[in-house]
């Protein structure tokens, strides 16, 4: 076989009824382009470019050694030199670039150019010119080919790219001696260890970020004229400080802590607060999502997994309880864990000790263990989707965050401090509120509790024409409630109870001021006279 001789028709299997696709006699798969694209950005936007590019050299490499084993065993080739050859027309065919009619076929040491790179032109259409190459995942599947067909380290660095405005795609092709200090630190995205420094830079970093985003919300705290707290929970409410008072007792206490309470009500925080006042607040807190990750891949997750445990498994690793070793595993929405999945986590507990995924050794763990969930657990438990012995192990301690329409009391001031925090975000001169919009916030019943108010505050910065929040800048289902009681606790004026319900009721009617007279039962001269009265017959609803 030489590599002139490759044909698409030949390589390419396709099964119609059983819905398999072979590549070269191994099973493939068919993905978008854009989707790839897209999981980039979400790489790039989520780890940083560093971390994003080393992940997908990484897979390129993996990818390249084991097309170039593949092409190895199905064909028996003229020359080693055909075999090597034969990489980057395969790759062509794949469909991952187009190769220059005017140049060589094939890539070796005098480097290689394509053109139409598939990965170039996603990451332009994603995220803008680029002031580097941007052929990550090219590089490595050229590197790892190269590497298993010469039997020496081979990598391919781009020096000219579509993707930062050159007219074709380069790569220099050489061997890590040749290479030797030319490439500087450029080599490492092609191996493992050079990932994992990545990460632990991106770990050092979070946690310099959450430091300076501490001071940050106690200079807003300042600048929205809120007395400091320290849990930056702003507990104003008897129920809040009741439940801040019991955490900081319990966080003293090596147990386990399960928070309770409606989404968006603040679970993380308390959790959060637990832990900076807990003996194991010099280690790491780590939060994971139960409910966001399948029961597969929870498991691996929590516990970690051995090389070759399953398809893709091609380091150990270690898992989130290893991680959070001698400091906080904050396990947010435990209600939706499956059983299975339960009695593992169970045992975990009881034993102070993990098992990684293909493993048989087992592995001791110092984590204080706190979850938290939006669920009744008695209630899970009753109808046997739940285990009643995990509960007792979560619920040493129970904290019921109470929802923000139970403690009125905290609603302004975590509004304003959200307010000065998206005006800071904006850069914009937004730095109060209304009587008016302060009345509104607090007679709403917050159904997305402190989530929905934060989104609430950020709307209003961008949509707000002065320096001051007023009740046409909040969302419509806010604004259109009526309270009937001011924020002093007395009741208000009926003045301004009718003038909010004129508002609502042109809001509900988009505006048709004979619709809206209707709907409140008084006749439209009536209603034109109140709208000159309440000097509302110039606003635009």
């Amino acid at each position: 076989m030489r590599v002139a001789d490759l044909d698409l028709k030949e390589l390419l299997e396709l099964n119609p009824h059983g819905g398999m696709v072979h590549f070269a006699g191994q099973r493939a798969l068919i993905f978008d382009a854009v989707a790839h694209g897209l999981l980039r950005k979400e790489l790039i936007d989520s780890f940083g470019e560093r971390v994003a590019r080393g992940i997908l050299s990484r897979y390129g490499y993996i990818h390249g050694r084991r097309l170039a084993e593949t092409m190895k065993n199905k064909y028996k080739w003229d020359s080693d030199e055909e075999w090597q050859k034969a990489g980057a027309r395969i790759f062509a065919l794949q469909g991952l670039f187009m190769l220059d009619p005017d140049g060589p076929i094939a890539f070796g040491s005098e480097g290689g150019t394509w053109l139409v790179s598939y990965e170039a032109e996603q990451h332009v259409l994603l995220k803008g010119r680029s002031d580097n190459s941007v052929c990550w995942t090219l590089s490595g599947l050229i590197s790892g080919y190269l590497s298993f067909t010469s039997g020496k380290h081979m990598y391919a660095l781009e020096d000219k790219c579509t993707g930062k405005g050159d007219s074709v795609c380069h790569v220099i092709i050489k061997s890590e001696e040749e290479w030797g200090d030319e490439a500087g630190g450029e080599l490492a995205v092609f191996k493992r260890g050079g990932i994992d420094e990545a990460l632990r830079d991106v770990t050092t970093t979070l946690k310099q970020t959450e430091s300076e985003l501490r001071e940050k919300t106690r200079k807003l705290a300042l600048i929205a004229k809120i007395e400091e707290d320290p849990a930056d929970l702003l507990a104003r409410s008897p129920e809040m400080r009741k439940l801040m008072e019991l955490a900081k007792t319990i966080a003293a206490i090596d147990s386990t802590v399960l928070i309770t309470g409606e989404s968006g009500s603040g679970k993380e925080r308390v959790a959060r607060f637990v832990h900076d006042n807990s003996a194991h607040a010099s280690g790491p807190f780590i939060a994971v999502n139960c409910g966001a990750i399948t029961e597969t891949l929870l498991e691996s997750e929590l516990f970690g997994h051995a090389r070759g445990a399953f398809t893709g498994a091609t380091t150990d690793r270690p898992g989130l309880f290893e991680a959070a070793n001698g400091g906080t595993l904050f396990m947010d929405e435990v209600g939706e864990i499956s059983l299975p999945m339960q009695v593992k986590l169970l045992r975990a507990l009881q034993e102070r000790e993990v098992r990684r995924v293909g493993e048989n050794k087992s592995r001791r763990i110092n984590v204080r263990i706190v979850s938290a969930t939006n669920k009744s657990l008695k209630t899970e438990v009753a109808e046997k989707r739940f285990r009643e012995d995990l509960y007792y192990r979560l619920n040493v301690v129970e904290l019921a965050v109470p929802a923000l329409r139970n403690r009125r009391e905290d609603i302004l001031p975590l509004a304003r401090l959200l307010l000065a925090e998206a005006a800071t975000q904006m850069k914009r001169s937004v730095d109060g509120l209304s009587a008016e919009a302060a009345d509104q916030l607090i007679g709403y019943a917050w159904p997305g509790n402190v989530r929905e108010l934060a989104n609430a505050m950020e709307r209003a910065v961008a949509v707000a024409k002065t320096n001051r929040v007023d009740v046409l800048d909040l969302p419509p289902e806010v604004r259109l409630v009526m309270p009937l009681v001011s924020n002093k606790g007395v009741p208000r004026f009926l003045k301004d109870v009718e003038k909010d319900c004129i508002l609502g009721a042109l809001e509900k009617t988009q505006g048709n001021r004979v619709e809206a007279a209707e709907l409140m039962g008084m006749g439209v001269a009536t209603l034109y006279r109140k709208l000159k009265l309440y000097k509302l017959d110039k606003v635009n609803v």
